[in-house]
């Protein structure tokens, strides 16, 4: 396809119709050389003759009048994509498609049936992935991930505050093999492990204070009967008493909530950054993705 296909034709139209280069061209606001240049140059591309000129008129040879009836539909299809996108410039409507690591399913999903209430003309696509992703190249509007994964040169903005990491375990299971009151002694626990999308295992980290000194960070390799994927497995594992889960303490706070899953080594436990919604330049925040921030931001109050 070449670069130059549409040059010329809305002039050659507004000509065609007004019949006159001289009132194209003070519709156009430009000069009648101007119109009368670009339409030669359009009939240079086409190979014929699309008008018939004389000192007194203008008029439309018959390659002309088949020219102006295709060209007359792809100028209103034209027109009607710029106002299209124009609306879209200011109204929250079209695909909204964002990444999502699968630790944020528990928090994402109770917004999303007031989401699509208060905004029916947005389509919202959730792409549950817990690999690095270039939003940019691969077509999404934004992601949403934990603070200290977001790069650099992407602007941020905070969905959840920060909150504490835990470890969660059945009331059966407790019941069962007890509490452990040490990250040490996890070693006699079955613990629901975690595969990276690269391959290795989710290791859990702990810190220990020791008076006012820095505290101790430290990680742990974990092991027991599952390995999963994804943490919305590694919870209802968790609460089904298969063993011990890692997790952020606010995803899993409305399941501690129900009596369904109880924390434990709760002096042992770093804190999570919490989760930022992440896109590359604020002048491409575009309305549909100004209305999820928005809407999240007061559901979330």
């Amino acid at each position: 396809m070449r670069a130059d296909l549409l040059d010329g034709i809305v002039i050659f139209t507004r000509v065609a119709e007004k019949r006159s280069f001289t009132a194209a061209a003070v519709e156009l606001g430009v000069t009648t050389a101007a119109v009368s240049w670009s339409v030669k140059r359009l009939e240079t591309r086409v190979g014929t003759s699309l008008l018939t000129r004389t000192t007194r008129s203008v008029g439309l040879t018959e390659a002309g009048e088949l020219f102006l009836q295709q060209a007359l539909a792809s100028v209103a299809n034209v027109e009607a994509a710029i106002e299209a996108a124009q609306r879209m410039g200011v109204n929250p409507a079209g695909l909204l498609r964002l990444s999502v690591p699968y630790v944020a399913q528990t928090l994402i999903e109770p917004v999303l049936d007031g989401f699509a209430a208060a905004y029916p003309a947005v389509e919202l696509e959730l792409v549950f992935e817990d690999r690095f992703v270039d939003i940019v190249a691969e077509g999404y509007d934004a992601g949403i991930r934990i603070g200290e994964m977001i790069a650099q040169d992407m602007i941020a903005v905070r969905l959840t505050k920060p909150s504490p990491l835990t470890v969660v375990g059945s009331p059966a299971y407790f019941a069962r093999r007890g509490k452990p009151l040490r990250p040490e002694q996890l070693s006699e626990h079955a613990c629901i492990n975690v595969r990276l999308f690269g391959g290795a295992l989710y290791r859990w980290m702990f810190t220990e204070r020791f008076g006012r000194g820095e505290p101790r960070t430290f990680a742990m390799d974990v092991k027991g009967p599952l390995t999963v994927n994804g943490p919305a497995t590694c919870t209802s594992a968790a609460v089904a008493g298969v063993g011990l889960t890692y997790n952020i303490a606010s995803v899993v706070e409305p399941l501690v909530r129900q009596g369904l899953l109880e924390p434990c080594l709760e002096g042992f436990m770093p804190e999570s950054p919490g989760f930022f919604i992440y896109f590359p330049n604020r002048k491409q925040m575009l309305p549909k993705l100004r209305a999820f921030v928005d809407f999240w931001k007061q559901d979330h109050q």
